[in-house]
C-alpha cells in the first residue's frame, strides 16, 4: 500500500517565499546602494588620517560624494568583515567606483602622486624642522607646535617607544621631541599629518638604537641625558675627526664639576643659530637651563637636547674615549687637538690661526 505524502502547510510555504523575497530584495537594495554614485568619471583625492578605519571614513566618503549611503556602506563592511585600520595617506578614488572597488583601492594602500621626499640634515633643531615641513607640505607651524605640546599625544608615544620617558614633558624644554627626530630622508605626503612624519622619524630612531639598546639601559645616564650630550657633540664635533674624544672631554668636565662651557648650548638657549649672528654679552651671561656657559650649570647637562644628532654622536656619548683632557679644538681639516689646561688650549688656537688652519663658520 502506497504512503501518501503529507501536504506542506500553506503558512510554511508563505514563510519560505517571504524569506526568499526578503533576501532577494535585500541584495537588490545592497547592490543599488553600493554601486557607483555617479556615471561621470572624476578623480577625488581622498585623505585618510592616522588611526582611521574602514568604518570611521564612512562619513567623509559620503561628504565627498564617493558613496551613495553611509548605512549601506557600513552594512557592506559588516558582510565583508572589513573593520581594521587603514594606511594613512591620500587615495585617488573615482566617482564612478562602487563600494567594492573603493575597498580594493584601500586594500592596495596609498599611491598618491603627492608623495614627496624631505631631507632633514644631521644637527638640525626643531625650529629648522618646522621650517622644512611647512615649506614642503600643507602642514602649518601651529599644527606642529600643537602636537608637540599635546600631553595626551606625548603619553601615547611614550607608551609606544622604550626610549621615550616623561622627561620629554618637562615644561622647561623648548620643544618636547627635540633630539628624537632622527635626521634622514623621508617620504611624506603633501597632505599628510605631522604625526605621520614624527612617527616615521621615531621608528627610524628606534631602528638605529637597536644595537645599543642594552648599553643604553645599563648606563648610569638616562637616554634623554645621553641624547642631550650627543646633541652637543653633534654641533661641537661635526668638524672633528674624533667624536669619542670630544665626548671624553665633556665627561671629564661633568665628573670634575666643571661647566661644559659649550657655545652651541648658549646659542640654543638664546634661540639663535650659529650662522645667524654673534651672541650678545647679555645672552652669554644669562642663566638658562640650556646655557652651559653659566656658572650655575657647573657639572650639569642642559635640560634637553639642542638638536637632532646622528647615530655617530649618540654612539660617542655611549663610548667616550678615556683621557685627561678638558679642552679641544678642531682645524678646518677636521684634525682635533686636545689640551689639559686653558693656556695650552689658547696656544693651540693661536697656532691654528697663524697657520691658516682655523675653522670658521
Amino acid at each position: 500500500m502506497k504512503r501518501r505524502l503529507k501536504k506542506v502547510p500553506k503558512i510554511i510555504i508563505s514563510l519560505v517565499l517571504t524569506v526568499i523575497l526578503v533576501f532577494l530584495g535585500f541584495n537588490v537594495l545592497l547592490k543599488i546602494n553600493t554601486s557607483a554614485p555617479s556615471k561621470d568619471s572624476k578623480n577625488i583625492s581622498f585623505t585618510v588620517k592616522e588611526g582611521s578605519t574602514y568604518l570611521t571614513v564612512a562619513n567623509s566618503l559620503k561628504e565627498n560624494k564617493l558613496i551613495k549611503s553611509e548605512f549601506w556602506y557600513k552594512i557592506y563592511l559588516k558582510l565583508n568583515h572589513k573593520s581594521d585600520y587603514l594606511q594613512a595617506g591620500i587615495y585617488n578614488i573615482n566617482t564612478n567606483m562602487s563600494v567594492d572597488e573603493i575597498l580594493k583601492v584601500f586594500k592596495n594602500g596609498s599611491k598618491s602622486d603627492s608623495e614627496l621626499s624631505i631631507t632633514f640634515k644631521e644637527g638640525i633643531n626643531v625650529r629648522k624642522f618646522i621650517k622644512l615641513v611647512t615649506e614642503n607640505t600643507n602642514i602649518n607651524e601651529e599644527e606642529i607646535l600643537e602636537f608637540l605640546n599635546n600631553k595626551e599625544e606625548l603619553d601615547k608615544l611614550i607608551s609606544s617607544y622604550w626610549f621615550l620617558t616623561d622627561e620629554i614633558k618637562n615644561d622647561k624644554l623648548y620643544y618636547s621631541l627635540e633630539g628624537y627626530l632622527y635626521p634622514d630622508t623621508y617620504s611624506v605626503m603633501e597632505n599628510g599629518s605631522i604625526k605621520d612624519i614624527i612617527v616615521s622619524m621615531l621608528n627610524n630612531l628606534e631602528l638605529k638604537l637597536e644595537p645599543y639598546k642594552e648599553q643604553i639601559k645599563t648606563s648610569k645616564y638616562t637616554f634623554h641625558e645621553l641624547l642631550t650630550l650627543a646633541s652637543i657633540i653633534e654641533l661641537e664635533a661635526s668638524n672633528s675627526d674624533d667624536r669619542n674624544g670630544v665626548a671624553g672631554v665633556f665627561y671629564n668636565r661633568l665628573n670634575g664639576g666643571w661647566s661644559l662651557g659649550s657655545d652651541v648650548t648658549t646659542y640654543y638657549a638664546s634661540k639663535v643659530d650659529l650662522s645667524e649672528r654673534d651672541l650678545y654679552q647679555s645672552e652669554i651671561d644669562e642663566y638658562n637651563d640650556y646655557n652651559t656657559r653659566h656658572p650655575k650649570m657647573a657639572g650639569k647637562l642642559p635640560v634637553g637636547p639642542i638638536c637632532n644628532p646622528s647615530i655617530k654622536s649618540i654612539e660617542a656619548s655611549l663610548n667616550p674615549t678615556s683621557h685627561n683632557y678638558y679642552y679641544f679644538v678642531a682645524d678646518k681639516n677636521k684634525k682635533t687637538y686636545f689640551s689639559k689646561t686653558d693656556s695650552e688650549h689658547l696656544n693651540t688656537i693661536v697656532k691654528l690661526k697663524n697657520s691658516g688652519l682655523w675653522y670658521s663658520y
